[in-house]
């Protein structure tokens, strides 16, 4: 690395994959906290002699190689580190001053310093503690899909063989002359890949994949006994719920399930496509059911979450991400999480190719919402689409395109909560107040937490509400627009105030 290029570093800042670090005559602690943390998650930059602000204040020359010494010694102590993570360092001259830059690559197994593991969420160096956390980060590190493993005891009648009639027949309605109508029972599992050898062990048989496809629920709730999907409504009674569906059945009957529940909720417009009538609803819910059933990674004990709140719909499951952050329409390279079930959905019509799911999220989510959603990957991937309840209008978005109110079942006051005249929603501003907002329950906890400190930082409110760092930030800029909290002070020694 170049002067140039450390200079546009500087410029950018902190980041899940740059640190700076104030450096004398030997690397503090933190340095080292930093280090674990890259390696365990997607590998970072640390550059010694550099303010937390990007100001360059360099490191004294004479100790540059003592400084490079004891990074070495340390790394390499056992006593230390658990397992000794790779690092190389290099020298770049800026303005007259010295920084030393430390690579540390992404590390194939986990990693802890001084007996604690760390991890990098955004640009903090998060201590893990929680057993389901730990267990994540040990399923990133793999380097095989999951759903590949191969459970060589199973048989044909440890699945829901009644389910291939209906397989057969939505392939075929997707595509005809579809190879599977034709096949029988065990050479359908083999063409779809549920059955096959595990080239690094030898052994033959039905995978994971067939078993959260099409085992009995029995099998399922022993092979993966964590796997569940949660939806939820959460819009009146926002302490509990309006209405809960949990399902721990096979993924083809769980899409119709979570899909179906969610439509008795969400209102339905349509729109013209050409001379063709859609529902962006019902292509919303596939999508987000879809990434549900097909992306998670099953063998984490956190179960996948649909819930349908106030500000819209809210999805959340375990992954095997390569990336963290928020995703981008434009800048988004899809990486298929588990390829033998995304395939399987494709061939029976319930998912299409890779990367289209997201392409149609925000292809319908502004004419149904007059917004865009927001899509986090991490070790938990969190979507959410916003909705435009009844009553609602759209900000800067042409609804010119939906049918006549007059057959639109939203309109519906018998279905309609917001009718209710005994029904009042929780609010934090001044109900007759231009601004006034309802809040939703993740909202209104955060503001619980403010108000017990104002201080709080991201990583204590994540764990506080058990939730990802990102969602927590996502909630406090909402709460910041709509005017109910302010930050005063610095990113990081500032302090939140409730305005009401």
């Amino acid at each position: 690395m170049n002067a140039t290029e450390l200079a546009a570093v500087l410029k950018r800042g902190e980041s899940i994959s740059v640190e700076f670090k104030r450096c004398g005559v030997q690397p503090e602690a933190d340095t080292f906290e930093t280090v674990c943390s890259f390696n365990n998650r997607f590998g970072g930059s640390i550059f010694l002699g550099v303010l937390d602000d990007g100001t360059v204040e360099g490191i004294d020359r004479t100790q540059a190689t003592a400084i490079e010494r004891n990074l070495a010694n340390v790394v390499g102590n056992p006593k230390l580190f658990s397992t000794a993570p790779a690092i190389e360092t290099e020298r770049i001259e800026f303005d007259d001053k010295l920084v030393i830059r430390v690579w540390v690559p992404a590390g194939p197994a986990v990693v802890g310093f001084k007996h604690v593991i760390y991890d990098r969420v955004a640009d903090v160096d998060r201590r893990i503690t929680s057993e389901t956390q730990i267990a994540q980060m040990h399923i990133r590190k793999q380097n095989h899909f999951s759903e590949q493993h191969v459970y060589r005891y199973l048989k044909l009648s440890d699945f829901r063989l009644d389910l291939l009639p209906r397989v057969r027949k939505m392939a075929a309605a997707k595509t005809p002359g579809h190879p599977w109508a034709e096949m029988d029972d065990m050479e359908l599992m083999r063409s779809a890949d549920l059955y096959g050898m595990n080239y690094d062990t030898g052994e033959e048989g039905f995978n994971l994949a067939a078993v959260m496809l099409l085992g009995r629920d029995e099998v399922i709730s022993r092979i993966a006994p964590a796997y569940r999907t949660d939806a939820i409504v959460r819009r009146e009674n926002l302490d509990r719920y309006d209405d809960r569906l949990i399902v721990t059945t096979n993924l083809i009957e769980a899409q119709e399930l979570v899909s179906d529940f969610a439509k008795r909720y969400l209102p339905d417009r349509f729109m013209l496509e050409g001379d063709r009538s859609v529902s962006p609803r019902d292509i919303i819910i596939r999508e987000l059911v879809s990434n549900l059933m097909i992306h998670r990674e099953f063998v984490s004990p956190y179960p996948a979450k649909f819930l349908i709140l106030n500000d819209g719909i809210h999805t959340e499951n375990a992954s095997k991400a390569i990336f963290q952050g928020q995703l981008a329409i434009t800048s988004f390279k899809p990486v298929s999480k588990n390829p033998f079930i995304a395939k399987f959905f494709r061939n029976i019509g319930l998912a299409d190719e890779l990367g289209s799911g997201m392409r149609n999220l925000y292809k319908y989510s502004k004419p149904y919402s007059g917004k865009n959603p927001v899509l986090d990957d991490g070790d938990i991937f969190e979507a959410f689409a916003p909705v435009r309840w009844v009553g609602e209008t759209t900000t800067g978005s042409d609804t010119s395109a939906y049918d006549d109110p007059i057959n639109d079942p939203i309109n519906d006051p018998i279905n309609d909560p917001i009718n209710d005249p005994g029904h009042e929603d929780e609010t934090v501003n001044d109900p007759s107040s231009e601004n006034a907002k309802r809040v939703t329950v993740r909202e209104r906890e955060l503001l619980e937490l403010i108000r017990e400190d104002e201080s709080i930082t991201y990583r204590r409110a994540a764990q506080a509400l058990t939730v990802s760092e990102s969602t927590v930030k996502r909630t406090l800029q909402a709460l910041q627009t709509a005017g109910l909290i302010a930050r005063k002070g610095s990113k990081k020694n500032g302090t939140w105030h409730i305005l009401t």
